[in-house]
């Protein structure tokens, strides 16, 4: 394994002059930092505009015969009054013109939503004198969309130099050479493959935050940040909502045992949050809390369901040839629900419920709506005797009411159903059981 680093600098760290000056400074406190991936500008203030936001307004626009006017302007300025501010000798007026012209004359959403990492990342390379390699050289996707894994020995290849190289985040090309993006927030995944491919000793991810919170602030304004969590744990808090890195950035360094380190740009002696293979869990029973609202929950009931064979895989039946996935499936001796995101399920309720009653002829169906469900996580959970009690005890001390319970085959983790009012209530209740 490399003892070099891969950082990835998300938008809010790229956002201005001031920002990259900072990240210049984190680049060249440490040596190992050789392979720089950026995002494109991200908000300045509160008030501000993402670019990437910008540039998918231009390619609207474009296609619907509009001039591009003052929203192009505004993405040209911003470019240009970085590089001013940061007193550098590099001239962007050929790239924009490029861009803008490629967009008026009916460029892709995709390839107009990439110019943002795509020129910011020839500012950053100026900036750190680093080798500016573009993304789509490098990075490919196959017919269906999935990364093609030519892509690693593309990269290995292409940065196996010495001194520094700037790959931007967020896309690369598609087999027939036109530029295709991974979704939002996809920088993330480029620094991971970048880190796949360079066999590196640590992925850096500097953001805004110093780290992964025990859960969400909003909720918990005192909430504690994470120092060590697993790979497997920090997908399961993605899955139920926490958003500190995109989910799929885990997979391409999971398979190296390459960790990763969640910094703040802002506050860079923040030792921040480190995403690993194994930890030992040690006092930590629960690692973290995590909880979304908007689920529908179908309940089925039928005497004797046990002895029908393949009556389980009949309901789920009519969930696929709908296009509805679902969530959880916890079940009885007589009993079957099925939990559903209600952005899945959309306004095809009574539809999934004729199908139900013709395909399986329950006793009973019924629904609950409005449904929360929150994951408390944790690697230690299967060995400390008297975790579920003490996590029910929280709850109805808070007199929250559980309408489901629900947990993974790697015991890692408990699923509760709350209604959507008690969210809140029930994760301050569980944090402050095992904070």
């Amino acid at each position: 394994m490399s003892p070099a680093k891969v950082a990835k600098f998300g938008g809010t760290s790229v956002a201005t002059a001031a920002q990259l000056r900072k990240v210049q400074a984190i680049i060249d406190a440490d040596p190992a930092r050789r392979f720089i991936v950026p995002s494109a500008p991200g908000k300045a203030d509160s008030k501000d505009t993402k670019v990437t936001d910008l540039l998918y307004l231009t390619q609207q626009l474009a296609a619907q015969g509009q001039p591009l006017g003052p929203v192009w302007d505004g993405i040209a300025t911003r470019f240009t009054g970085i590089v001013a501010d940061l007193g550098l000798d590099l001239d962007l007026r050929p790239v924009l013109a490029e861009v803008k012209a490629r967009i008026e004359g009916g460029a892709n959403a995709d390839y107009a939503a990439s110019r943002g990492e795509a020129i910011h990342g020839r500012v950053l390379a100026a900036l750190l004198g680093a080798d500016y390699v573009d993304a789509a050289e490098v990075v490919l996707f196959d017919r269906a969309g999935r990364l093609d894994p030519r892509t690693y020995q593309l990269i290995a290849a292409r940065c196996a130099g010495p001194g520094r190289y700037v790959i931007p985040g967020f896309y690369g090309r598609d087999p027939h050479g036109e530029i295709k993006t991974f979704s939002r927030g996809g920088s993330d995944v480029t620094g991971a493959i970048v880190a796949n491919a360079l066999g590196v000793a640590l992925y850096e991810n500097w953001t805004d935050v110093s780290g992964v919170l025990m859960t969400d602030p909003r909720v918990v304004a005192e909430a504690k940040p994470i120092v060590e969590i697993t790979y497997r744990e920090l997908r399961e808090l993605s899955y139920m909502g926490a958003s500190v890195l995109h989910e799929e950035a885990v997979f391409p360094v999971r398979e190296k045992g390459i960790p990763i380190n969640i910094r703040n740009t802002n506050l860079p002696a923040d030792p921040g949050t480190m995403i690993v293979a194994e930890r030992d869990p040690g006092h930590q029973v629960v690692v973290g809390i995590a909880g979304t609202k908007g689920f529908t929950v179908v309940h089925l009931e039928k005497a004797l369901m046990n002895a029908e064979v393949g009556f389980g895989r009949r309901v789920l039946d009519v969930f696929e040839r709908l296009g509805i996935s679902y969530e959880h499936t916890p079940t009885g001796i007589d009993t079957m629900s099925v939990v559903v995101a209600d952005k899945q399920l959309g306004n095809r309720l009574d539809e999934v419920l004729e199908d139900l009653q013709a395909a399986l002829k329950p006793d009973s169906l019924k629904v609950t709506a409005r449904m929360a469900l929150i994951a408390t996580v944790g690697q230690g959970m299967n060995h400390a005797v008297g975790t579920a009690a003490r996590l029910f005890s929280a709850l109805a001390k808070a007199r929250v009411n559980v309408r489901m319970i629900d947990q993974g085959s790697s015991e890692q983790n408990i699923i509760v159903g709350v209604e959507e009012a008690d969210l809140a209530t029930a994760i301050r209740a569980i944090y402050n059981e095992f904070a």
